[in-house]
């Protein structure tokens, strides 16, 4: 029976490669975006050719109402939700004396409410069944903080706290709920650095090296399937050594 992944900020960088790698393993993939259309739907189309089950669905995932009205869409199209991806994310490096009520609140909103209005949706459908897998995209600045990101750092801290305690109250109903912590991944959020900036980055990678958006979605794919079904509550670092 064909499972159903909803990937939530689908359209570029790792939701994107995510959204790449469940559609060929045969995943029929739900996908959610706010402000690059062009995007979602060229990669739609690209995948519909292919003969994949891809659904995008336009929503702000730090509103209920409206992550209320997408997974039903999404269950009407598809079914259940057997597998979250929670992606959805802001980035900011800003001073935080320069850090405004806004920008905080929002910070925190998309990151966190975000996941939590997510996890509501599509939990009762995972209880009844008894199998889920609830996945986090949390960031090594969640784990030791990162200066100019104290709002997206704290954010992504709590999505791991989240992970963890959510991760011990589902177990018993067979859905396991565990954290992806990428370390610097070369996607669109970092159009802001130069070449120089990137390369630095990269020396500073015990690794030498940029991490690829495929390979946050290859341990995604390794934590949807049977083979971790006795892995949860856990922070997977995928950082290059960065942080150990």
């Amino acid at each position: 029976m064909e499972k159903t992944v909803l990937i939530t900020g689908g359209s570029r960088g790792i939701g994107a490669a995510c959204v790449m790698a469940f559609a060929k393993q045969g995943y029929q993939v739900a996908f959610t975006y706010r402000t690059h259309p062009q995007d979602a739907e060229k990669m739609t189309e690209q995948l519909h050719q292919q003969g994949a089950k891809v659904y995008p669905v336009c929503v702000d995932v730090s509103q209920q109402e409206q992550v209320q009205r997408m997974v039903a869409e999404v269950e009407q199209k598809f079914g259940k939700v057997d597998v979250l991806i929670n992606n959805a994310g802001i980035a900011q490096q800003k001073l935080f004396t320069d850090i405004t009520a806004e920008e905080w609140r929002r910070m925190l909103a998309v990151h966190l409410d975000g996941a939590f209005y997510c996890c509501k949706e599509v939990l009762p459908a995972m209880i009844a069944q008894k199998w889920g897998r609830i996945i986090n995209i949390s960031s090594m600045w969640g784990q030791v903080g990162g200066s100019c990101e104290v709002h997206y750092s704290a954010a992504k801290a709590g999505l791991i706290g989240f992970t963890k305690a959510l991760a011990q109250e589902e177990a018993p109903s067979g859905i396991t709920v565990n954290c992806i912590a990428p370390g610097v991944i070369d996607t669109d959020m970092m159009a802001g650095f130069s070449e120089q900036d990137k390369q630095q980055l990269a020396e500073e990678t015990p690794v030498c090296r940029l991490g690829k958006a495929e390979e946050i979605a290859d341990t995604a794919l390794f934590l949807a399937s049977e083979k971790s079904a006795f892995i949860t509550g856990q922070v997977i670092g995928v950082n290059g050594g960065m942080v150990v």
